[in-house]
């Protein structure tokens, strides 16, 4: 069926207003979700208005698990948490089962913003641990493809976008020994219909630093997909998407994670997971992180 595409980039917008955000939980009330919310959306400002031009390593792992791919329907039960290899079969025509998919990509990658203008470009460097020089090479994963991690909190803090959302404190958490809250982000039931992702943010509440983002499915482009497999294997789809924010210049968090994970969930809650694909950024060049200041 083909690579499904994932962009965390923003992908719609209406008029900017001011937010009617939802007040703090119990225990929260020390939280101005208001004020947060507005240092987010002046955050997010500064990160569309940003000149950037960065190199990183990307480094990509996937593993794919193809057992209920390979078995027919009729095999398939939809209460097992695993998949007996074989159920179904004779035994002259038993074999063992398949293999987990382990694939593996480096590579050098920049990203260059100027004005509206965001130019993404790869050499693949290493493949399945051979070494290789591929200028302007393409995303060799084999499940889903994805790109502007960097600017996915635009979606869910933009101030463009605030007025289509409800925002509510689910409650707190820490982040490498970082206190942070949790917010709740929600389409409005009136809200005109959107592509944009949304889910739950970890932010530093100090700072309004965004550290991690985890993403509702709903939105997933191509979700078809997942829901068409989900048919054949008698489960429901449950795709995980998160991000995490580490690396900071000049004011800007660069991704530094990017976690996506395929799974599908039989009648006892159990979960069978497909594939799980896992990009990490490291080793940053800056060239240039410039930043208008208001």
């Amino acid at each position: 069926m083909g690579v499904i595409m994932i962009c965390l980039s923003v992908l719609a917008g209406v008029a900017g207003i001011h937010p009617q955000a939802s007040k703090g939980t119990a225990g929260s009330a020390a939280i101005d979700l208001n004020s947060l919310l507005a240092n987010t959306a002046e955050y997010c400002r500064k990160l569309e208005s940003a000149v950037l031009d960065f190199f990183c390593r990307e480094v990509i792992e996937e593993s794919i698990d193809p057992r209920l791919d390979l078995m027919k329907p009729e095999n398939i039960r939809d209460d097992w948490s695993w998949v007996p290899w074989g159920a179904g079969q004779t035994v002259s025509s038993y074999s063992l089962p398949p293999r987990k998919i382990n694939n593996s990509y480096l590579y050098d990658y920049q990203c260059i913003r100027s004005g509206q203008s965001i130019r993404e470009s790869r050499t693949l460097l290493e493949e399945n641990g051979k070494k290789t020089h591929e200028p302007n090479a393409m995303l060799k994963t084999s499940v889903v493809s994805y790109g502007n991690a960097l600017f996915g909190p635009v979606g869910l803090f933009g101030l463009r976008f605030l007025p289509t959302y409800d925002y509510k404190i689910a409650g707190k958490d820490k982040i490498r020994g970082r206190p942070v809250v949790v917010i709740d982000v929600k389409p409005k039931q009136d809200a005109p219909e959107a592509r944009n992702l949304y889910g739950k943010a970890w932010i530093d509440a100090a700072t309004s630093d965004i550290l991690k983002i985890e993403w509702s499915e709903k939105r997933v482009g191509q979700y078809d997909i997942f829901r068409q497999r989900g048919v054949k294997f008698k489960r429901e789809p449950r795709i995980t998407l998160v991000s995490e924010f580490n690396d900071e210049k000049n004011g800007i968090r660069f991704p530094s994670r990017l976690v996506i994970e395929e799974a599908y969930v039989g009648n006892l809650g159990r979960a069978f997971v497909r594939s799980t694909t896992t990009v990490t950024y490291k080793d940053f060049k800056f060239f240039t992180v410039e930043v208008e200041i208001k």
